[in-house]
């Protein structure tokens, strides 16, 4: 099992400890790659054809998100089934997705901008966890 990850994001050392200690106790493997851009992909990709990973993850990252056709494309090519944090891989051709709903994240932040506006401290906001998660599976992918 592999995980793409980018170390210049903040949530890097969760993310990465995470997936340790989910691979741990499944007696799995885990092959790190990390990317810190777009030009670094096909180097990633290249690594895990040749250590033979059997899966890919990608979680969410906003790099990831912004080049989500490339990273899909290589996944493809690599003929390696993957899964990503967000349903906007999935639409852009990827396998499948398990994560928090970004639509809704958005939705929640429009009502703390909203109440803002309206007077409310930052600061005397509750802070709120993802409570919509999605999990899509793409039948017509073309990494399946």
């Amino acid at each position: 099992m592999a995980v793409l990850s980018n170390p210049t994001s903040q949530a890097f050392p969760v993310v990465l400890g995470e997936a340790k200690a989910a691979a741990h106790s499944l007696g799995v493997q885990l092959q790190t790659l990390e990317a810190q851009g777009p030009d670094e992909f096909e180097r990633a990709f290249a690594a895990l054809t040749r250590e033979r990973a059997g899966a890919l993850l990608v979680p969410t990252d906003g790099m990831f998100l912004l080049h989500r056709a490339r990273i899909v494309d290589l996944a493809a090519k690599s003929r390696l089934p993957a899964m990503y944090g967000t349903r906007e891989f999935v639409d852009a051709g990827g396998l499948m997705v398990y994560g928090a709903s970004l639509r809704e994240n958005f939705r929640r932040a429009a009502t703390y901008v909203d109440k803002i506006l309206k007077g409310a401290k930052a600061a005397d906001l509750p802070v709120e966890q993802p409570t919509k998660f999605e999990l899509v599976i793409n039948r017509a992918s073309r990494e399946s």
